[in-house]
């Protein structure tokens, strides 16, 4: 049973950090969360419907036979939201490395210089304190975030 709480966990995280994180063009060479997160929103609208008409074709069709295979394609259509979730929820949690810890702590301490409100700094931040720090950087004011990056 812990087992599913932990899948289940795994998968609201990477719907939170999907809010999280800041879809910004300046970032989407740097991190795959853009790509991930742009990908997944597209997976959750668009894969039920692929799996709905993968049965419903071989079944208005009245074709047993490929109703086997049309149910496989259906079930790695709705897959494929799953696995983006799933690998957002894992890259949450996910300890940065020392050169983005780093930077990490010196982006919050620049923001916390320039008088604006932080969470505490963590000294094992991970990639979800990351997408929090960045997301305050990109509200302040925009001749500091130039002054930054």
């Amino acid at each position: 049973m812990t087992t599913n709480k932990s899948i289940w966990r795994c998968l609201q995280d990477g719907q939170k950090y999907m809010q999280e994180w800041p879809m910004r063009k300046e970032l989407a060479p740097v991190f795959p969360e853009n790509r991930v997160i742009t990908m997944t929103r597209f997976a959750i609208k668009v894969m039920p419907a692929v799996a709905a008409i993968s049965v419903l074709l071989q079944m208005s069709a009245n074709n047993v036979q490929g109703l086997p295979q049309a149910v496989i394609v259906a079930l790695f259509a709705l897959s494929l939201p799953v696995q983006g979730l799933w690998w957002l929820g894992k890259r949450r949690d996910t300890p940065l490395p020392p050169a983005l810890a780093g930077w990490y702590r010196e982006l919050h301490q620049k923001i916390t210089s320039e008088g604006h409100a932080m969470q505490p700094i963590k000294s094992q931040p991970k990639y979800k304190e990351l997408a929090h720090a960045l997301s305050r950087a990109f509200k302040v004011d925009r001749a500091a975030l130039e002054r930054w990056f």
